[in-house]
């Protein structure tokens, strides 16, 4: 290096280019003590979320599973045909396996409605409230005012409230193997 010449260094400094370890004392105590806890709710909130997502996509896939069965099955032997204790049960029983009976849901129902075309078959689902008091604070009046609508009265009674009764309903058709159309006069 040339005698009066700046080193890399010194260059660098002057342009602002040079990282600067200069400490600030407090600054990351206030940061940690302030946003690590609003990133905690945030973080909540949004596991909270998608647990209801899951929940019911797991409905959705559980009400085809118990409607495809209950169409095969129900039919198949005379015993079956009226069944409401042994093949619903059974049916009922994996469902609820299935949802995770017990974790999210707290109460899971399968109704079957039978007509003389379809069978309804309906899933309902209970779910437990989410457990946030820190957001009961404030009366549903005060925190969904007018320009906030129907929606931010179901969230406030869901977070607040007893939980959400989440419902599935699939129609499954009596027979597995649709009857031939024949035209009449044609044989």
């Amino acid at each position: 290096m040339l005698p009066g010449t700046p080193d890399i260094r010194t260059r660098l400094e002057a342009r602002g280019l040079w990282p600067s370890f200069r400490r600030r004392r407090g600054q990351a105590m206030t940061e940690v003590v302030l946003l690590f806890p609003i990133f905690m709710i945030i973080a909540f909130l949004t596991i909270k979320i998608f647990q209801l997502l899951v929940l019911v996509q797991k409905m959705e896939i559980a009400s085809y599973y118990a409607g495809r069965r209950w169409q095969l099955e129900s039919h198949i032997n005379i015993a079956y045909a009226a069944d409401d204790r042994h093949l619903k049960q059974e049916i009922e029983k994996v469902v609820r396996d299935y949802l995770g009976f017990g974790t999210d849901a707290q109460s899971v129902k399968l109704d079957i409605e039978r007509t003389q075309v379809w069978n309804v078959v309906t899933i309902t689902v209970q779910t437990k409230p989410p457990g946030l008091a820190l957001f009961c604070k404030y009366p549903k009046q005060t925190i969904c005012a007018t320009p906030y609508g129907q929606a931010c009265n179901d969230g406030y009674d869901y977070i607040c409230g007893g939980g959400k009764k989440l419902e599935v309903v699939k129609y499954v058709p009596n027979r597995d193997r649709p009857i031939q159309f024949v035209l009449p006069g044609l044989q």
